[in-house]
């Protein structure tokens, strides 16, 4: 999900030669036949994936099936065969999905006094709970800091708290962002930075639901990007234990809309937050406050589809490396001011798709690499990673002898840049392989620049990397050849301002793809070389991974 901008009036001016293919050499410094990446093919690619005949490509519609459908039509063609299940192209993914269905009623009363809340606008609201319609009326609020209990850092927003039926109010990101580091390492978000883990958290004891305060910084995305996810389906795995693991209603809601409820209730927001990224923060009631949300909930069984193609390995071929990207986005949202409502998803994640075909046309034009390649275009990383954790929980080639993931987001389409980076600080050995291939490619390397987002844990490398496989995220650079550090941080803060999760993500003639081709042929490079070392990737000490990954590595001694 890190993007950047669409064309700059530069790249308009460099359309001419925006399809120069970037040569990728082959493991003996010779370029094979066909062992080139292309411009032109990758914006093809984009052209037809993002278009709007493609729907905005949501899971379980007809922008699904013409996404899958051509897919494993462009991995057939590349000379991949199928991977999936019963001898096909695909892996079928149940997803359990929710649907507001009519209007939403929301509000606060602070001593008595009703506060409506527009959904959308000061709260955006859903709900993955498996029963019933969202009925809260006068619900008693609680704040709890960041919501974090984190025994091995000694941190507990919860201790002396019961927020048991109540709804929970937390701050995003971590107790560290925006502050000299402390218990939580710095800038880098944690998983307890994380909404998901915040959800999670708060079910675990009990809660109604939680409201996240949102700030663009902490987050790393406007509210315009919360408010269109929170208006389209939601999707999760099924679970047995989806009343327990899912709050009945959850959501975010604006820091204007904290300030006023703060306020209202004789408190001050800023304070509140300043108290909460102290050790020993205890939280407490807001005396006086509840909250109420009614809606009408449509709730059905989908099943979407990873689509996976296998290149068969010529030494070690039981051996894996995957390669993957998501296909998905999020079909309709709320319309912009041109009234366009096609969430078209070019940079997030066409991108990566377009690039999955071309690295497997490339490779499967030989030289057969020693261990085997299977390329996974997945599904319902928007909703959570879904299509990755369902692969993960139910492999279809043994993760214990699968030796990486390099899964691919969001390339650039401003123009070439002098680097090419990967998300969060992953402490794995692929970090420093891909800086390697960047050099071959007369590239640099650049550790993500901004672990404060959480990046770590947004890309579907995370579901692998719980499973204990290394994994790591692949995406654009930052320091521009025309323009530098400073044009490329400015291209990015554009992307996420007016595009990310958002209509104006579209793909356009202008784009200058120079940049994607030669971030592609870095990867194509990264994967090669995976696939024929003899080595197996390894988890660096400290990593939260490398214990699961040991135990899979004693199976696969066995």
């Amino acid at each position: 999900m890190v993007g950047l901008a669409t064309a700059s009036v530069l790249s308009l001016l460099l359309v001419g030669c925006s399809a120069r293919p970037v040569a990728a050499q082959g493991e003996e410094g010779g370029d094979a036949a066909g062992d080139v990446i292309s411009g032109d093919r990758l914006a093809e690619h984009l052209r037809v994936l993002a278009s709007d005949g493609f729907e905005g490509r949501a899971p379980a519609t007809a922008g699904e099936e013409k996404t899958v459908a051509y897919i494993s039509r462009e991995f057939a063609a590349a000379g991949l065969g199928p991977a999936g299940e019963a001898g096909g192209w695909t892996q079928a993914v149940t997803l359990a999905r929710t649907e507001i269905a009519g209007p939403v009623a929301a509000s606060f009363s602070v001593g008595g006094r009703e506060w409506a809340l527009a959904n959308g606008e000061d709260v955006a609201l859903e709900t993955l709970h498996p029963e019933g319609d969202v009925s809260l009326r006068g619900v008693p609020v609680v704040f709890a800091g960041f919501g974090i209990t984190a025994p091995e850092l000694g941190w507990d927003d919860y201790a002396g708290l019961d927020v048991s039926g109540k709804v929970v109010v937390v701050l995003v990101n971590d107790p560290d962002f925006g502050t000299a580091p402390g218990r939580f390492g710095g800038p880098a978000m944690t998983w307890y930075g994380r909404w998901a883990y915040k959800y999670i958290e708060a079910a675990k004891r009990g809660a109604a639901g939680v409201l996240i305060v949102h700030e663009t910084a902490p987050a790393a995305y406007p509210w315009a990007t919360v408010r269109n996810g929170r208006a389209a389906p939601q999707f999760d795995i099924v679970r047995a234990d989806a009343a327990t693991y899912h709050l009945p209603v959850r959501g975010w809601m604006q820091r204007a809309t904290a300030e006023r409820l703060f306020g209202e209730a004789g408190l001050s927001f800023e304070a509140a937050k300043r108290e909460a990224q102290q050790a020993g923060f205890r939280g407490r009631a807001l005396d006086g406050v509840a909250f109420s949300a009614g809606f009408a909930v449509k709730r059905s069984r989908i099943t979407s589809h990873n689509v996976l193609g296998l290149l068969p390995g010529a030494g070690r071929a039981d051996e894996t490396v995957i390669v993957s990207g998501h296909w998905d986005s999020f079909g309709e949202g709320t319309p912009d001011d041109s009234g366009d409502a096609i969430i078209n998803g070019a940079v997030d994640n066409a991108t990566a798709i377009a690039s999955m075909l071309e690295i497997a046309r490339v490779m499967a034009a030989g030289p057969a690499p020693a261990r085997s390649v299977l390329f996974i275009a997945l599904t319902a990383e928007e909703s959570g990673l879904l299509g990755a954790t369902h692969y993960a929980a139910h492999p279809l080639r043994p993760l214990a002898t699968t030796a990486a993931a390099i899964n691919m987001e969001m390339w650039s389409p401003d123009g070439p840049t002098r680097d090419i980076s990967s998300w969060g600080q992953g402490k794995v050995s692929l970090e420093r392989a891909l800086a390697t291939a960047a050099r071959a490619e007369g590239r640099t390397y650049s550790p993500d620049p901004e672990l404060e987002a959480g990046f770590f844990y947004r890309a579907d490398h995370f579901a692998f990397a719980q499973a204990g496989v290394p994994a790591i995220t692949v995406g654009p650079g930052m320091d521009q050849v025309e323009g530098g550090v400073e044009g490329g941080r400015a291209a990015r803060a554009d992307y996420f301002s007016r595009r990310y999760h958002q209509p104006g993500d579209e793909f356009d003639d202008g784009w200058d793809m120079r940049g994607p081709t030669a971030d592609t042929a870095v990867v194509l490079r990264l994967v090669r070389e995976v696939a024929n070392a003899s080595a197996w990737p390894e988890w660096d000490a400290g990593s939260e991974f490398r214990a699961v990954r040991e135990e899979t590595a004693g199976m696969r001694a066995r």
